[in-house]
C-alpha cells in the first residue's frame, strides 16, 4: 500500500511506437493521491495509449509505469482490484440485464458494496430487468459507471466518459460522481477532449501533445498566469507572453501568459486603450498553446 502522500501513478520515460507512429515519447507523469486529474489533448494525441499502460493493457516498450507502487502488467489482479474504469466504448455484454451485470461484476471485487450499487442504480434510474443491448447511450454510460464505482475504488479512470452524451447525463457524471469520489479522498483520472468539463472539475491538468506531456500544472496556476486582453491599437500589440493574437477592426484580442502586473504595466507604457481583461477559458488557452511549436509548449510545465 502506498502512503497517503504518495503518487497513485508514477510514469518515467514511457515511450511507445506503432511502426512509424510515435504514440508516446518519453512521458514523465505523476498523478497525486486525492482529487481530480484532468488529461486533455486532441484525438490521437496519446491519451488512451497512456491510459492503457496505466491499466496494464500495454507493456512499456521503454520506461516504467507504477500504479500504487506496483507494475500493473506484472501484478494485474492486485492493481486492477483497486481501480474503477469507464471506457469511451462502454464495452458491456449486451445479453445481460442490469441486475445480472451487477452480480457478475461483484464476483470480481471482494469490496463490492451491494447497497451502494443499488443506490447508484436508483439514482441513475436504471431498470434492473433491462437488457444492456436495449439501453440508450446515456443509460449505457450510467451502467458502466455503476460497475466502475460500486466497489468504491481508490482510483477511478474515466476515458472520454461524456462522449456522445446529452447535457443532463454529462452533468450527472461530472458534478455528482467525480466530485464525490475526489472529496472522499480517492483519485480520479478524467481524460477528455471536452475542455470545459475538465476545467469545471479538475484540480490539476496535464496536456498531451504529439505523445508528449507538455503541460502539467494546477488549475489555480493556469487561472493565475493566463489572461485574455482586448485592446484598441493601430498596430498589433507586442505584449510579453503573447500566445495568440486576433484582430477585429481596431480591436485586438490576445491571450497572454505571465504575471498580471507585468501585462498591465506593458499596456500602460505603450498607451494602448484597454477594452477588457479577463481570465480565458481552458479551451482558449489550449487552442492558443496548440498554435505554438512543441518547443514553446515545453516552456509551460
Amino acid at each position: 500500500m502506498t502512503e497517503a502522500n504518495d503518487a497513485v501513478v508514477r510514469i518515467t520515460g514511457l515511450s511507445r511506437r506503432y511502426r512509424r507512429t510515435v504514440a508516446l515519447d518519453g512521458v514523465d507523469l505523476e498523478i497525486p493521491r486525492g482529487g481530480v486529474f484532468g488529461l486533455v489533448g486532441e484525438n490521437g494525441a496519446g491519451k488512451t495509449t497512456l491510459i492503457k499502460h496505466i491499466l496494464g493493457l500495454l507493456r512499456a516498450q521503454s520506461g516504467s509505469v507504477e500504479v500504487f507502487g506496483l507494475n500493473p502488467v506484472k501484478t494485474p489482479e492486485t492493481v486492477l482490484g483497486r481501480i474503477g474504469y469507464l471506457s469511451e466504448d462502454r464495452d458491456l455484454p449486451g445479453w445481460m440485464r442490469i441486475r445480472e451485470l451487477m452480480d457478475y461484476t461483484a464476483a470480481f471485487y471482494p469490496k463490492w458494496d451491494s447497497a451502494y450499487a443499488d443506490k447508484l442504480r436508483e439514482a441513475f434510474e436504471l431498470d434492473p430487468a433491462a437488457r444492456i443491448r436495449n439501453l440508450s447511450r446515456g443509460q449505457l454510460a450510467k451502467a458502466g459507471l455503476l460497475a466502475a464505482l460500486a466497489h468504491r475504488p481508490e482510483f477511478l479512470v474515466l476515458d472520454e466518459p461524456s462522449s456522445g452524451l446529452d447535457v443532463i447525463v454529462r452533468r450527472d457524471i461530472l458534478a455528482a460522481i467525480i466530485r464525490t469520489v475526489a472529496d472522499e479522498g480517492r483519485t480520479v483520472l478524467f481524460s477528455s477532449h471536452l475542455l470545459d468539463e475538465v476545467e469545471r472539475v479538475a484540480d490539476r491538468v496535464a496536456m498531451v501533445y504529439h505523445g508528449k506531456i507538455v503541460v502539467n500544472t494546477t488549475m489555480d496556476d493556469i487561472r493565475a498566469t493566463h489572461h485574455r486582453v482586448v485592446l484598441r491599437a493601430s498596430t498589433a500589440p507586442d505584449l510579453p507572453g503573447i500566445l495568440s493574437c486576433q484582430q477585429r477592426g481596431s480591436e485586438w484580442s490576445l491571450v497572454c501568459h505571465g504575471e498580471l502586473e507585468t501585462v498591465q504595466a506593458a499596456i500602460h507604457r505603450a498607451g494602448w486603450e484597454l477594452v477588457e481583461m479577463c481570465s480565458p477559458s481552458l479551451e482558449d488557452i489550449f487552442v492558443a498553446r496548440a498554435g505554438k511549436s512543441a518547443s514553446s509548449l515545453e516552456d509551460w510545465k
